[in-house]
């Protein structure tokens, strides 16, 4: 897999977990775990981005 397919991944599950954590949310359901795969997903992110912009250079 290359760097943008990770991350065209990596977004696609940043927002399928917005919306389980909008949908815990709503029903006030524990939403920790999720802030923090939120988080983790956030930071990988970051790091494809970087990945991605040094290997344009």
């Amino acid at each position: 897999m290359d760097l943008n397919e990770k991350l065209a991944e990596l977004k696609h599950d940043y927002v399928r977990l917005q919306g389980d954590l909008e949908k815990r949310e709503s029903v006030n359901q524990q939403v920790d775990p999720l802030l923090r795969q939120l988080e983790d997903i956030e930071q990988e992110i970051a790091k494809v981005r970087s990945e991605i912009s040094q290997k344009d250079h």
